[in-house]
């Protein structure tokens, strides 16, 4: 029953969520730019998809874990980001004047939103390191855990009678996800140290789930700056219309650049600023050496807000200034993350090889 109320809890909240984050789009953009963003925005969520889940198949992290950091991405995340960002920018456009609005583009703008999607993993991944436990360097006993206190002790339960019967039903199991699953399973040490280091299938599974999120809020954000840039092109062409001009595509020349440069350029940018948080989260939930468990999840965000945040600036900087952005950091932020993703699957696939030969040979010296 409890497990229930919380699972009927969340469906409630990210249907409440999208309830709002369609209204507050609506509301900016019109009903004819709410459906034209959202039509051109579905354009590269098939390539973003599957490049996800291709990483997907070394990392195996389950389909619900992926829907619900791609519903919370696309609707809670910009939900947050929306009502918090508008507020954030009216306040430091009215007490620092110019100054504040650029101040709000470069930094609270990307805190806000790379926090908004980090939520996502911090409510998925954080009762895995409840449960996750280290070795001592010297003795065999398990620790407390890096990031949580002790556990306190464990009332004992009175003795409750099983039901018996064909009526009767099991015991109530935890929820798989409030268990410690196998893509969050440290590998062992290497070099027979007593520390144990993250494998390639958690550091994949940090990807998946960051770009996930990353992806529902790329999508819902593109919809929103498609929608808009539609309605206004739309009205400069009625009033083009009204002046005697024949009507051109010229006329939509703004939702062109707009889908040009956030569809066709840079449909990865969100899934790669997340992906870092991933990584870090999950650096920091398996790895066994203490001052890298407390190191790895800000420095995954810090440097996914501060690429944001430099992508974000690039756009004022105009077309030369943006294009010198792309080529200089994100091209080869972007190949870093395909070579990285290459290295996991090849990794896995050696690992399973490996592990298939070490069966096979255990049960022939059985035979």
């Amino acid at each position: 029953m409890a497990l229930s109320s919380v699972t009927a809890t969340v469906v409630l909240t990210l249907i409440g969520c999208g309830t709002l984050i369609l209204h507050l789009v609506q509301r900016q953009t019109g009903t004819a730019g709410l459906l034209v963003g959202l039509g051109l925005a579905m354009v590269p969520l098939p390539f973003v998809l599957g490049a996800l889940a291709w990483l997907n198949l070394t990392a195996r992290v389950p389909l619900r874990h992926t829907l619900f950091c791609l519903t919370w991405g696309a609707c809670a995340a910009t939900s947050i980001a929306i009502v918090a960002n508008n507020w954030t920018t009216s306040y430091l456009t009215r007490h620092r004047g110019p100054f504040g609005g650029l101040l709000g583009t470069g930094i609270a703008t990307p805190a806000i939103e790379e926090l908004a999607k980090a939520t996502a993993l911090l409510v998925l991944l954080l009762p895995f390191g409840q449960r996750l436990r280290c070795h001592g360097r010297r003795t065999g006993r398990p620790c407390a855990p890096l990031l949580h206190r002790a556990p306190a002790p464990r009332r004992p339960r009175p003795y409750q009678r099983r039901p018996v019967g064909p009526h009767a039903r099991g015991r109530l199991r935890l929820r798989p996800y409030l268990r410690p699953l196998p893509y969050l399973c440290p590998a062992p040490p290497s070099g027979g140290g007593p520390h144990r280091r993250s494998r390639p299938r958690t550091l994949a599974a940090g990807v998946v789930l960051g770009g996930m999120t990353a992806c529902g809020f790329a999508f819902t954000e593109n919809a929103l700056y498609l929608g808009r840039a539609f309605t206004s092109d739309q009205r400069q062409r009625l009033d083009s219309i009204g002046l005697g001009d024949p009507p051109s595509l010229r006329d939509f020349d703004s939702t062109v650049q707009t889908f040009v440069l956030r569809a066709l350029l840079s449909p990865f940018a969100h899934p790669l600023f997340t992906a870092l948080t991933g990584i870090g989260l999950a650096v920091t939930l398996t790895t066994g050496r203490r001052w890298l468990a407390r190191l790895a999840a800000p420095a995954g965000l810090l440097l996914a807000m501060v690429l944001h945040g430099t992508w974000n600036a690039a756009a004022d900087l105009g077309t030369d200034g943006f294009l010198v952005v792309y080529g200089v950091l994100m091209v080869p932020c972007f190949v870093a993350l395909v070579c990285f993703a290459a290295w996991a699957r090849a990794r896995s696939a050696r690992h399973r090889v490996r592990g298939g030969r070490g069966a096979a040979g255990h049960s022939a010296g059985a035979a």
